[in-house]
């Protein structure tokens, strides 16, 4: 299963996670060989942290996992795109739906068109808070 899979030269692939209910992309992440083995596993989704270099287990911090329903990989082998159920309807974390919630308008400028659902200071407390 791994032999069809074209990782990049970092050794990562770009994942893609959807909405299994609406189709809606939630986000993109990166995923090595162990965090898509993992995500098998598991049946929750497990990403590489480029900037913390380590797995990323969605929702470790924030309480919203993705639970993996079906897992594709596209005609080159090197896209992998996850239809997941998202647990608490946040995947961003900035507290929005998905992270396309930027709009490119009519005078070249990227605008917000998606709502705040929870704050990330609600999301993601600290424990010295």
């Amino acid at each position: 299963m791994i032999e069809a899979i074209t990782f990049n030269e970092a050794g990562l692939i770009p994942a893609i996670a959807q909405d299994v209910g609406t189709g809606q992309v939630l986000m993109v992440a990166w995923m090595n060989e162990e965090a898509l083995l993992e995500t098998i596993a598991s049946k929750t989704a497990v990403y590489f942290s480029r900037s913390r270099q380590r797995l990323w287990r969605k929702g470790e911090e924030s309480g919203h996992v993705q639970r993996v329903k079906d897992i594709r990989l596209d005609c080159d082998g090197d896209v992998l795109l996850l239809q997941v159920e998202q647990v608490g309807g946040i995947a961003c974390h900035t507290g929005r739906e998905h992270c396309f919630f930027r709009q490119l308008d009519e005078g070249g400028e990227w605008q917000d068109c998606e709502p705040v659902l929870k704050s990330p200071d609600e999301i993601y407390m600290r424990a010295d808070d």
